[in-house]
């Protein structure tokens, strides 16, 4: 029996244990927030304002999550699963690119769009259809709950990526202008930054592999877990997608840092350095970017 099938019985079994959650629940886990307000305090680590804003965030994002995938869940929809899909993809870009990267380069969000939606999307057909043995692979039970799993870290990995890219970019100027002068191509100059900032990205998704099981429960078994699937089940789900994961990883580091050392050092083989700018990417500088010099062509 697929994975799917197995965990749509277990939730459909009127004997499962899963607690039925108000919203009283919620407010009294809220108050573990607490525990964090008060070290910030005490110690004058200034995050109270964060901390606030981070839960409301959790709050209000989940719930409006909630109630679209209700609706997706019971259109069954391929085009909305889709659409859904790409939502996902673009807000984890955005994430990638406006919160978790401290360095920029101009047209960076495309790039991590496409790295993004080209890795997931690729990884999660495949490992839908043919890892999970699902015919109709959009399911929106199994493929969204998957996609959202992918996201979560192979954003974070990008980040890692882009940041070690850039900043080595910025420390070795000069041993990559000396073998662009010597005739090496961009790939060749460019080649042990590109390694270091891959190998750096990589890492933790290989060793969460290695305490997957022994220390950790992960989240996705967990998840399985408390919604009633048998157990066995809930742990080959997780291993496809760990493995899914690493997978997704790779290609999305390898993808961004392709576009990163592309940017960087020109089809002239020349060193970009001013192309790089040690602040955070901003959605309305890029908007007027993109209105700037895209738009008169477009015209």
């Amino acid at each position: 029996m697929s994975i799917l099938n197995s965990t749509l019985t277990a939730l459909n079994q009127g004997e499962n244990d899963v607690p039925n959650l108000s919203w009283s629940n919620v407010a009294i886990a809220s108050s573990f927030i607490l525990v964090n307000g008060l070290i910030s305090m005490s110690l004058g680590l200034k995050l109270e304002k964060s901390l606030l804003t981070s839960s409301i965030r959790c709050i209000v994002q989940l719930t409006i999550m909630g109630k679209i995938l209700e609706s997706i869940f019971n259109a069954k929809n391929p085009i909305l699963v889709m659409l859904m899909t790409f939502t996902l993809i673009f807000l984890s870009s955005c994430e990638t690119v406006y919160n978790k990267s401290d360095w920029s380069f101009s047209r960076m969000f495309p790039s991590v769009l496409l790295s993004t939606a080209f890795s997931t999307i690729f990884i999660g057909i495949l490992g839908t259809r043919y890892a999970m043995n699902q015919q109709q692979f959009w399911l929106p039970e199994l493929f969204i709950p998957t996609i959202g799993l992918l996201l979560g870290i192979t954003a974070g990995a990008m980040a890692v990526g882009l940041s070690t890219c850039l900043t080595k970019v910025g420390q070795q100027a000069e041993q990559i202008e000396t073998y662009l002068s010597f005739g090496a191509s961009r790939w060749e100059a460019g080649r042990a930054v590109a390694i270091e900032a891959i190998r750096l990205a990589m890492l933790p998704s290989i060793n969460s592999m290695s305490v997957i099981g022994l220390i950790t429960i992960p989240g996705a078994m967990t998840g399985q877990i408390l919604g009633g699937a048998p157990i066995m089940n809930a742990v080959r789900y997780q291993q496809i997608v760990t493995f899914m994961v690493s997978a997704t990883t790779s290609l999305g580091v390898l993808s961004v840092v392709f576009f990163c050392i592309h940017h960087m050092i020109d089809t002239k083989h020349r060193l970009r350095p001013e192309r790089v700018h040690k602040y955070k990417a901003n959605v309305f500088r890029d908007i007027k970017f993109l209105l700037a010099h895209q738009l008169p062509f477009a015209i």
